[in-house]
Formats: structure tokens, sequence, C-alpha cells
């Protein structure tokens, strides 16, 4: 999101200029560490946080540590393909989940397809509960292909839980009844006991971003 820091070495100059250990990670594994342990993903050894608005990315946590993977590219989601007809539009994948299922992406569909005045997610789930035949079936869609996505990262990893936050948490039930319907019949069948859940904490990603050190043994 701040392509002139992408280089900057943050934590060392932070580090070196106040005299104490710094450390810095992406929102969606500080909520993911937070929610893992003192939220609704407390004890369980695998929790994935997945945040689902104008993106999409997830943290993953096993045995209360934070998963970042050799290029600190563990949980980031957003490139996993979910449909092999949609173009490509940035620099993620043709076809990929967060073109396809974030908010961007559906709104620019509402745009396309109800009204080209639309400009939230929150206009297209009120049309939707209105019954708006094509809110529908965008609603439907985006449903089906988050869920396939979540269905990659149950495969790999087998979570204990999967918790949904971010924008998508506060739309219609519509939605979540769908993803539900969806996910169950793309996994295996002895997967099929996972429901999503909600955060239970006011802030995860700051509480996350003060237990960083905690993490690391500090």
């Amino acid at each position: 999101n701040i392509p002139a820091m992408v280089k900057v070495p943050l934590v060392k100059l932070l580090s070196e200029r106040y005299h104490l250990p710094v450390y810095m990670d992406n929102d969606a594994n500080v909520a993911a560490l937070a929610e893992a342990s003192v939220g609704v993903g407390k004890g369980l050894p695998i929790v994935v946080y997945v945040t689902h608005s104008t993106g999409i990315g997830a943290g993953i946590v096993i045995n209360g540590q934070t998963v970042s993977g050799q290029h600190g590219f563990a949980g980031e989601i957003a490139n996993l393909i979910v449909n092999d007809n949609y173009p490509k539009i940035n620099h993620l994948n043709a076809g990929s989940v967060e073109n396809v299922a974030a908010g961007v992406g559906f709104v620019r569909h509402g745009q396309e397809r109800i009204d080209k005045n639309i400009v939230s997610g929150k206009e297209i789930f009120d049309l939707a509960e209105a019954g708006n035949a094509e809110a529908i079936n965008i609603i439907d869609e985006m449903a089906f292909h988050f869920a396939k996505g979540l269905s990659m990262v149950t495969a790999v990893l087998d979570p204990h839980c999967i918790i949904i936050g971010g924008g998508i948490t506060k739309s219609s039930r519509l939605y979540f009844d769908k993803l539900h319907e969806y996910y169950h019949s793309m996994v295996h069948e002895s997967l099929r006991d996972m429901h999503f859940q909600l955060p239970v904490l006011e802030e995860p990603g700051i509480i996350g971003a003060a237990m960083l050190p905690l993490s690391h043994g500090e």
C-alpha cells in the first residue's frame, strides 16, 4: 500500500533509533494472533483469520505463533485462482479470489450489472434484501468464489477455526448462508463440521500488534 516503503528496513531503523526490539507484521497476521490467543480461537492449535473487505488476506497462527513463511507471504491468499474465465486486472493472477470476490470487484459488478452509480457493497446487499434478482446473483457468485478460496486453504491447513473479519462481516445473513453452503459442498466430507466464526475482539489488529513481542518471547 506504500510503494516507496517496500525496501525500507523500518524495523531495523526503529530498533536502532530507540535501542529497543521492534516487531512489525501485517493487519491479518496480528488480528489472527489476537483472536487465536485471547479471542474466539483461544486454545485451538491451528487458527486462520481471513480479512474480507476491500481486499482479501489471511493470517495463520499455529500453536500460538504467526506463520510468515520464507518470504513473508504465508497467508497471502488474494492470489489464489478461483475463476479461470476472469480477466487479469492488476498485478494479481487472472481470476484471483481478491479480484473476483473482494469489495472492489463486488462493487464493480454492481456498477456493471445494476447501476453505474453504486459506490458501496452495502447498496448491493440492501438491493438483494429488497429482492433485486441481479444483486442476489452477484452475492451468490461472490460467496461461491470466496468459498472456493477458503476450501483451498482448508485442504492445505485443516484448521481448527476459520475467523472471517473485515467489512463483509457486517453484511446480510444471506451472504454467510450461501458461503457456508458452497464451502461445505467443496471440502471433503470429513471437513464439513467447520463453521466460520466472527471476531469477538473489539480491535483484534491493535491487540495483536501489542502481543507481537510476547509471541517472540520478549
